[in-house]
């Protein structure tokens, strides 16, 4: 790997530590991102040049926090928080992520999270902002997770880190009375994370597994923190179930395998149990199944079919609906439209889809004109059924996935 290639690998992974650490040091959100990517900045030109460090991460972190430190000098700023920095630079065997004390919050990440998710900002600001400094996403990946344009999304993560310095909003833990208010968007935010790991929407790799199980880290770190909150449980049970499949769901050239095709002895059986138990916690709290809950209620029910063709279509129709009633979306209605396919027959489902496509639903995601394509190639309309897969080949903006979508349509014929 030529040493360009590798800042891009060290970015992609380290990139939320490094943040995470650097706005630890310097208490300023939009700061941390600057110093942090000045120092990829330097990383450009001065790894090819002199090879790639043995930690190349905690390398990124001291050029930044010596950026930091010679924009205090500039500013004539030598207060405390230089002096701890220097004092930090200074301990050469220390560990480059440990904090100096004991948090509340023991993850520079998930601190970060909690920092993102302030109620200054918007749910629509707090998970774009999270998404692009947490998980590295390109504009033009959030702006496909969220089926908007991307000067939209741009503008939504500029308008967000200056709202959280208009507002002096530091990064630290905030106190436990306050995780509450903000617990719903850390979950939405750690979910959205998962979703784009489980199933990328751009780019050429149908999954990103460091993305998903970065996720999962950060909920389980969340449940020891908060372990009577049913959706907190819920979430982790969600996504140890869905992330059990991992191993399953790509061949060895990293096209995708879908859920009927896949080899069921590679699903992580270890990951199912624990998805069952987060899930069984839930239920032992006795406040019911949240939106989270009920999702990995659905997971669980793929999870203990031994086949897919011993999958409990009703059981997941009526789970879906439930989910509907308290967490309504035309996601959550089109893939009930999946459930009732396979429960009842193509015929009541597409009327499902059509109804969503007439109100204007998804009507820049590839999602309903893929499901209604395969509805309409099950209905023998196959014409139609071909030009729906099409379609939804030019809205997907994953190569992996709209190379499936064309080669679904071309095997319908001409």
């Amino acid at each position: 790997m030529d040493a360009n290639a590798s800042v891009a690998a060290v970015w992609r992974i380290e990139s939320a530590r490094i943040v995470a650490t650097l706005a630890r040091v310097v208490g300023d959100f939009a700061l941390a991102e600057d110093l942090a990517q000045d120092a990829l900045a330097e990383a450009l030109q001065s790894w090819p040049r002199d090879g790639v460090p043995d930690n190349p991460g905690a390398w990124l972190t001291a050029v930044a926090k010596r950026r930091a430190i010679d924009g205090w000098r500039r500013r004539e700023r030598l207060d405390d928080r230089y002096a701890a920095i220097a004092h930090d630079l200074a301990e050469a065997s220390a560990d480059p992520w440990t904090a100096d004390a004991w948090e509340p919050i023991p993850d520079d990440v998930l601190r970060l999270v909690f920092t993102a998710c302030h109620p200054v900002l918007s749910r629509e600001a707090q998970v774009a902002l999270t998404l692009r400094v947490v998980a590295g996403l390109s504009s033009e990946e959030i702006a496909a997770a969220f089926l908007v344009s991307v000067p939209t999304i741009q503008a939504r993560i500029t308008r967000a880190k200056k709202t959280l310095s208009a507002a002096h909003v530091p990064f630290e833990v905030p106190d436990p009375s306050e995780w509450r208010e903000r617990l719903g968007s850390v979950l939405a935010v750690l979910y959205s994370i998962f979703t784009e790991g489980y199933a990328a929407t751009s780019g050429e790799g149908w999954v990103r597994d460091d993305l998903a199980r970065e996720a999962i880290r950060l909920v389980r770190i969340l449940t020891g923190l908060v372990p009577r909150e049913p959706e907190t449980l819920g979430l982790l049970a969600l996504m140890e179930l869905q992330g059990s499949r991992f191993g399953a769901r790509s061949d060895a050239a990293g096209e995708p395998i879908l859920l009927p095709d896949q080899d069921r002895r590679r699903w992580d059986r270890s990951a199912i149990t624990r998805g069952r138990a987060a899930l069984r916690a839930v239920d032992a709290l006795g406040r019911g199944r949240g939106a989270y809950g009920l999702q990995a209620a659905i997971a669980e029910v793929h999870a203990v079919a031994e086949r897919y063709d011993d999958t409990d279509w009703e059981r997941i129709v009526l789970l879906y609906e439930a989910l509907g009633r308290i967490a309504e979306s035309p996601v959550v209605e089109l893939n009930r439209a999946v459930a009732v396919s396979m429960a009842v027959g193509p015929g009541p489902a597409l009327e499902i889809v059509d109804a969503l496509a007439a109100d204007g639903a998804l009507k820049d995601s590839h999602l309903l004109p893929a499901v209604r394509g395969e509805l309409l190639a099950r209905l023998g309309r196959t014409a139609e059924a071909k030009a729906e897969l099409i379609r939804a080949a030019d809205r997907a903006g994953n190569a992996t996935r709209r190379r499936s979508l064309l080669a679904k349509a071309l095997e319908l014929g001409d």
